[in-house]
């Protein structure tokens, strides 16, 4: 079975959905039933994305795209900084 993806904007108006059909006495299974979701994944989000607005989550996925390219160089950095200096070895 193919695996779902979901935008965090869609995840956020699940998991509001989910906590009006939890206040109104159904169970988490039902509700995950209901969303089509299994409960570890309710959970997994829940710790993710709750209580988060939509313009957060879309701040918080462009800090991760960021910290990512930003890794991404340090390691570069840290790759050219070795083979200087292994460079700068063999001239002595």
């Amino acid at each position: 079975m193919a695996r779902k993806r979901f935008k965090p904007e869609q995840i956020i108006h699940m998991l509001r959905e989910a906590e009006i059909k939890l206040a109104s006495g159904s169970t988490v299974g039902e509700v995950c039933r209901s969303l089509g979701i299994t409960e570890q994944t309710y959970y997994r989000w829940r710790k993710s994305y709750g209580g988060m607005q939509v313009s957060q989550a879309k701040k918080l996925k462009a800090l991760e795209l960021e910290n990512a390219r930003l890794k991404k160089l340090v390691a570069d950095q840290a790759l050219d900084k070795a083979i200087l200096e292994e460079a700068l070895k063999g001239n002595y």
